[in-house]
């Protein structure tokens, strides 16, 4: 390529490798929540469920700015945090399940994912309740003098709940090592964000706490794994907590029980016109990284990731009755 060439506008902002690593990962996370829809059709997988479908480059743009070293929290859609934080496929499908070989020995299911080895702490089901989590976490690694930033996700919704205001009041006063990832999917459960929010720019509310705050188109992942650098970058740097709302959309309904009739299919297709998967397909076709050869053998590869996980899953023990008590009550010995 030429270096007037390097100067256009479908220039590569990013290299080659790096860019296939992203979009593997975005098409691991949408391979295996269409797996768990279908598998949860089949009754295999039961509880709640929300699925992930078009919010994948917020959860692998974020991850690819953080550390091992680094805390995650997320909400209730948490399987593309997971996975692209670093829980395996097989951890998470079989969680799903209910079997003792998921991340959280098949006592969470789908929305309490928990990892402690990638710090992965939830799946939280409680709008808002990660947090103040988040806000201890990372009071805590500051009053050790650790150098460690916690991601914390949430909804749009959750800038309504008090949590949402604790947190932003507390993490500036104290100048925590906070990232706050605002997923912006427009509806919080069943309600657009025009009908719940007088102000639905919610970078204005976080900055109203005194925290630094930006938006992100969040179906573009360069765009935001650029804007989750320079975030990360700040808080590590000691500036105090930093807001981050990433514009995004959900495909699929809000869970598995919903009827979506709060919204008409042509707004949904209008938004899948902006697939982060798709639109960077594209971009990587025109850069010359990437033939269609080349996509069929990453779907390939990620298909048999997927099966493999669901054979982990399927193959899995169900907890013993006589151990459902365990870690449910302290136990303490007489003295």
């Amino acid at each position: 390529m030429s270096a007037a060439a390097l100067t256009t506008e479908t220039s590569p902002p990013v290299e080659r490798v790096h860019a296939l690593h992203l979009l593997r990962q975005m098409v691991r996370i949408r391979r295996l929540e269409s797996k768990a829809a279908e598998l949860y059709g089949a009754s295999k997988i039961r509880g709640f469920m929300h699925l992930y479908d078009g919010e994948e480059a917020v959860a692998v743009g974020i991850m690819a700015a953080l550390t091992p070293a680094d805390a995650v929290v997320a909400t209730y859609r948490e399987h593309g945090q997971a996975l692209a934080r670093g829980v395996s496929a097989a951890a998470i499908m079989a969680e799903m399940y209910g079997k003792q070989e998921g991340c959280s020995r098949g006592r969470g299911g789908s929305m309490h994912l928990f990892d402690a080895a990638t710090r992965f702490y939830g799946g939280n089901a409680i709008v808002g309740g990660a947090l103040p989590v988040a806000v201890g976490l990372a009071l805590a690694d500051k009053m050790q003098g650790k150098p460690q930033v916690t991601c914390c996700f949430f909804g749009e919704g959750a800038a309504a709940e008090g949590e949402f205001h604790e947190a932003m009041n507390l993490s500036a006063l104290w100048k925590l090592p906070v990232l706050f990832v605002c997923e912006n999917n427009q509806y919080a459960m069943g309600t657009a964000l025009t009908l719940t929010e007088s102000v639905t720019d919610l970078t204005r509310k976080a900055a109203s706490y005194a925290v630094a705050a930006a938006a992100v188109d969040g179906m573009d992942v360069l765009a935001v794994e650029a804007a989750a650098q320079q975030a990360v970058a700040a808080v590590r740097a000691g500036a105090g907590p930093y807001f981050l709302e990433c514009r995004t959309y959900r495909f699929r309904a809000h869970s598995m029980f919903d009827a979506e009739l709060y919204r008409d299919r042509a707004e949904v297709e209008t938004w899948r016109q902006r697939c982060p998967i798709a639109t960077f397909i594209q971009r990587l076709h025109d850069w010359g990284f990437l033939t269609t050869a080349a996509v069929d053998d990453m779907e390939q590869q990620v298909a048999a990731e997927i099966d493999a996980a669901v054979a982990f899953a399927e193959a899995g023990t169900w907890e013993p009755v006589q151990d459902l008590t365990r870690f449910v009550y302290s136990e303490r010995s007489t003295p």
